[in-house]
């Protein structure tokens, strides 16, 4: 196809259906370990063009940043035998992404479409291993504050100084309905008022998501999903730093979540928000 034929007539015919909503119905949450010795070379290759090319600038696509987890906030992770992550510290950069709810399947088409292309173009940083990446449904949002404040489609681009990514597996499939009811009406509710405004801070809003697998016609170095049927990922937003009074925010969910009978605690992992155009926090990842 001529580089020039970018088909546009069919532009308006394809804005003018489907749904268009502002929801995040669907998220892509990717956790990657840049390969010893070529941190620099992979955050600026993510940040100066996959970023982009690869993610914001597809269909559907209408929100993203990226988190860092320097030395001292990887040390804070538990547990530490984890099926998320071998080690568990592993995964130092994190980047999320709302996708329009109803929209997936259109988005994944042209997310295929693009890293095929990206990979033939030589515009792919092979010296990185896909530690958790997963696109996931939303399945809830539970705010600290009731109405007031950001909502979840604001969640990326509001000024959140942490992030907490939380996964946690269902004893069964069949129990995931009931692990998620348990965290939206109990679990959740309960610890965001605790680590309120009035406390110095920290969760404004977690949201819940549930993985999907990935397509058969994936990129080879991304792995297949695991725990499709009783994961759930959290996804934990901060008005402040979370090492400020981690074990008073967070420590102690694995515990919480094993006392309930509906599953077990995977990964919690901190990050605090990378800062675009810089390579701050680079050297502090070892």
């Amino acid at each position: 196809m001529d580089d020039d034929d970018t088909r546009s007539e069919v532009y308006a015919e394809l804005a003018g259906v489907g749904p268009y909503g502002v929801r995040p119905g669907h998220a892509l949450i990717t956790m990657v370990e840049p390969h010893l010795g070529h941190e620099y070379a992979y955050n600026r290759w993510y940040e100066d063009d996959h970023y982009i090319a690869g993610a914001m600038a597809m269909p559907w696509m209408f929100a993203g940043r990226r988190w860092v987890a320097t030395r001292d906030l990887q040390l804070l992770r538990y547990p530490e035998k984890s099926a998320v992550a071998q080690p568990v510290t592993a995964g130092c950069y994190l980047s999320t992404y709302w996708v329009t709810e109803g929209r997936y399947d259109e988005h994944m088409k042209w997310t295929v479409g693009i890293n095929k292309r990206l990979n033939r173009d030589g515009r792919v940083h092979q010296d990185r291993t896909h530690v958790f990446t997963a696109f996931q449904d939303h399945e809830a949002t539970v705010y600290r504050d009731g109405s007031a404040g950001p909502r979840d489609f604001h969640a990326l681009d509001h000024p959140y100084k942490g992030l907490v990514l939380e996964v946690v597996d269902a004893e069964s499939p069949e129990r995931r309905a009931e692990l998620l009811e348990w965290l939206r009406g109990t679990h959740l509710p309960e610890r965001l008022a605790g680590t309120g405004s009035g406390s110095g801070s920290s969760a404004a809003m977690v949201t819940v998501f549930r993985p999907t697998p990935l397509p058969g016609d994936r990129m080879s170095y991304v792995k297949q999903v695991e725990g499709v049927d009783t994961r759930l990922t959290l996804l934990w937003f901060l008005e402040a730093d979370p090492r400020e009074a981690w074990e008073e925010w967070f420590g102690g969910l694995d515990g919480e979540v094993a006392a309930s009978g509906l599953g077990r605690v995977e990964l919690v992992a901190p990050f605090i928000p990378t800062v675009p155009g810089t390579d701050r926090y680079v050297d502090e990842l070892r």
